[in-house]
């Protein structure tokens, strides 16, 4: 339990759907009649944000009529992605409870309530009948659960047979330990990161087949150099869900990524 204290206090932030709306107003933004385009800059809250959800939702070459559960949905940029761009219906489930609230305030301003929804609640215990979902998908989630071995577990009991886990994660890096703070964790307290060869076999042993595994590190690195070159931090951005700390924050996350600390991979594996 205090490991999950730890990451609700971590992400948790009074007033999150407050400060989102007024940057989107400063940004010259309609609140009432927002579009997915819109809120990209700050709901993408992961590394290589929407050109990572972009490239996921690729490879997995949607229909439309999957059933989907974005695990660790933060305030629900890829999800109301992958409903807006394919039609799935999609379930979001994240720890903390104002990044829920947040994103349903979202969904609601564009338009996509219907299609989306969110709940609060824990990746190792989720509440979900076996074989609910044809897709779990998650960006940037995992680094905060220590027991991966439970985590796929659960992933590979709430997916069809055949069903797919499409992942983009933060894995060690061959560089040395991280240095605090970083996106998800400001101290090593809720931060589990694996190597790359350890994720895939932890992900194998859960009952799955690897389709795709793939390195993103160097495309993490050039967007984030590209970032850091703007002279300025946006009024609009994932800062924004962090707190006052969160430029710092993601410039450290970027020294992290440059000296090879962390790095990046995408996936997709199919339930057995």
């Amino acid at each position: 339990m205090a490991a999950l204290r730890a990451v609700i206090q971590h992400y948790g932030r009074a007033g999150l759907g407050d400060a989102i709306l007024a940057a989107l107003t400063a940004a010259g933004k309609d609140v009432d009649r927002l579009s997915t385009d819109d809120l990209a800059p700050v709901d993408e809250f992961h590394t290589r944000g929407r050109a990572s959800t972009i490239d996921l939702a690729r490879l997995l070459a949607l229909t439309g009529s999957e059933r989907v559960l974005d695990l660790g949905s933060g305030i629900g940029g890829p999800s109301r992605y992958l409903a807006k761009t394919f039609g799935c219906r999609v379930t979001g489930l994240d720890l903390t409870p104002e990044f829920c609230q947040v994103a349903t305030m979202l969904s609601q301003r564009t338009g996509l309530a219907e299609k989306v929804d969110y709940r609060q609640g824990d990746a190792l215990a989720l509440p979900f009948a076996g074989q609910s979902f044809d897709v779990v998908w998650s960006q940037n989630a995992v680094m905060n659960i220590a027991d991966r071995d439970r985590l796929y577990a659960e992933i590979c009991r709430v997916l069809k047979p055949g069903g797919r886990y499409a992942f983009s994660d933060v894995v060690a890096g061959p560089g040395g330990p991280p240095q605090f703070p970083l996106p998800w964790a400001r101290d090593p307290a809720c931060s589990f990161l694996l190597t790359p060869e350890l994720t895939r076999q932890k992900i194998e042993a859960a009952g799955f087949r690897i389709q795709l595994f793939e390195d993103q590190t160097a495309d993490a690195v050039a967007q984030t150099q590209a970032r850091a070159a703007a002279a300025e931090t946006p009024k609009l951005g994932v800062h924004l869900l962090l707190g006052p700390d969160g430029p710092a924050i993601l410039k450290s996350s970027m020294r992290n990524l440059a000296e090879g600390r962390i790095g990046l991979v995408q996936g997709i594996a199919r339930a057995e």
